[in-house]
């Protein structure tokens, strides 16, 4: 059963505040207004580093790209390269610190003393959010949690909107037979976590996409039975679009990042219907890292 995994979830209102209070120390090495910056880590990493992006980019803060740490172009060159990863052992996050032209590089990771807070010039650490399951839940939302309030966002209302996700009933949704999430903005970052999080935790068929592009194609799977399911404000007919198809159509009036909860819920009590342990998906572990890294 998934023991860890339902009480890192539970942990996360918490957590938040305690990443909001974490601010002031972390203030001076995270990106500045108008600064060129790059947002790198793998998987759910990956995910928070796009949300990020996406949001500091519309907040008018300074051109922000997000990658794979895998992918980053050779040959860029940035103000600030921020990589986040929980363990700080991941090959390719230590890889790409260890060849990145950047003024500063900055890494976000829940492990002091790790091999990324010697590979990056400084480090924020946020041990308190820390997980013993493989899957990351509090850990990744913690770090975008600190990122929003550098943005300047007032985490008062995700905090209190946490809460209500932990109680969010989950009747009708465990019956689902496939799920695809979507996103506009810095919310695609949250619809690509939780379909990983379906996918980790449970082996469900879960998908993610921009939203205005869920049109062109993916919707052609939905059918009676199946899901599609919208972080933040959905665009305008996309709901009756997918109503004609028989599908559910699932939003919330929630922050997105607390909205997300109840995503990770839902991942947590599949693995237990279908007699998996989210704690420990199969072929996974707790971070990559590579032969020879």
């Amino acid at each position: 059963m998934s023991t860890h995994t339902k009480a890192e979830i539970a942990g996360q209102p918490a957590c938040w505040e305690r990443a909001a209070g974490a601010l002031p120390a972390a203030r001076s090495v995270l990106p500045e207004p108008g600064e060129r910056v790059a947002v790198v880590g793998c998987g759910t990493s990956w995910f928070m580093a796009m949300s990020y992006a996406a949001m500091r980019e519309g907040a008018g803060l300074g051109e922000t790209d997000a990658f794979a740490a895998s992918e980053m172009p050779d040959g860029r060159r940035y103000d600030a390269v921020v990589a986040i990863t929980r363990s700080g052992t991941t090959t390719e996050v230590l890889r790409l610190l260890a060849g990145v032209d950047a003024a500063r590089t900055v890494a976000l990771t829940a492990v002091p003393a790790s091999p990324v807070t010697e590979a990056a010039e400084h480090s924020v650490v946020l041990d308190f959010a820390d997980e013993e399951s493989v899957v990351q839940t509090r850990s990744a939302t913690s770090t975008l949690a600190l990122l929003r309030a550098h943005l300047g966002q007032d985490l008062s209302v995700p905090i209190a909107d946490a809460e209500k996700a932990l109680a969010e009933p989950l009747d009708g949704l465990r019956e689902s037979g496939q799920f695809s999430f979507v996103g506009t903005g810095w919310t695609v970052g949250l619809a690509h976590e939780a379909a990983l999080k379906l996918r980790e935790s449970a082996q469900m068929w879960a998908e993610a996409y921009p939203a205005m592009d869920y049109r062109h194609g993916p919707i052609a799977i939905a059918e009676p039975g199946r899901t599609v399911w919208s972080f933040g404000t959905p665009p305008s007919g996309l709901d009756d679009d997918v109503a004609a198809t028989g599908a559910d159509f699932v939003t919330s009036d929630l922050d997105p990042m607390a909205h997300l909860i109840v995503a990770q819920r839902l991942a947590a009590v599949l693995a237990d219907d279908r007699g998996m342990n989210a704690d420990r998906p199969r072929n996974l572990t707790r971070s990559v890292v590579l032969p020879g890294a």
